[in-house]
C-alpha cells in the first residue's frame, strides 16, 4: 500500500500553503488510553501541530486530540507532546535535513492503516510571501480553466 493510503481522519490543510513539502514519510504514533477512539471518531485537530527531533526521538507537539466521551479517568491530556515510531536510518536521516535553515517537520495527514493511526510526515521548506501568492495565483487560474471548460460543454 502506498504511504499514505487508508481511511483519512485528518488533514493538514495549511501545510501545502505554508509549505514546500520535499519529502514525505509514514510514521507511527505513541497513543494512550482513550486517544484510538478519539482519533477513530475523528476528534482531532492538526492546525497548529509540527515535529522536532530530539535527543535521537521524533516528537509530534500540538496535535489536539479531544477526550473521548465515555473516557472518564482515562482519558489523556488532549495537546501532550506524542513519540512518532520511525526507524533509527530514517531519525538519523531527519536530523541532518532539519538542521538546515528553513526546513521544519510538519504533519500532513492523520489516517488509519490496517487499524493503526498513522502520520504523514512531510520535510517542509518555509514559502515566502510572494511564493505564496504565486501558488494563489496558479489555483485561480487553473480553476478559471476549468470553469471555462465546463461551460463550453
Amino acid at each position: 500500500m502506498p504511504k499514505g493510503s487508508g481511511k483519512v481522519i485528518a488533514q493538514n490543510k495549511k501545510a501545502n500553503h505554508e509549505y514546500f513539502i520535499e519529502e514525505t514519510m509514514e510514521a507511527g504514533i505513541v497513543l494512550q488510553g482513550t486517544e484510538i477512539k478519539s482519533i477513530r471518531n475523528g476528534r482531532v485537530n492538526m492546525k497548529d501541530s509540527f515535529a522536532r527531533v530530539e535527543r535521537g526521538e521524533v516528537l509530534l507537539y500540538n496535535m489536539h486530540v479531544s477526550p473521548y466521551e465515555q473516557g472518564n479517568i482515562h482519558n489523556h491530556e488532549p495537546t501532550r507532546t506524542r513519540k512518532l515510531l520511525l526507524h533509527k536510518r530514517q531519525i538519523n536521516k531527519l536530523v541532518g535535513q532539519t538542521q538546515q535553515e528553513g526546513y521544519a517537520l510538519v504533519p500532513i495527514k492523520l489516517y488509519l492503516k490496517d487499524g493503526y493511526a498513522k502520520l504523514l510526515l512531510g520535510l517542509g521548506r518555509g514559502k515566502k510571501k510572494y511564493d505564496k501568492r504565486e501558488d494563489l495565483k496558479q489555483k485561480q487560474a487553473k480553476r478559471d480553466i476549468e470553469r471555462a471548460v465546463k461551460e463550453r460543454y
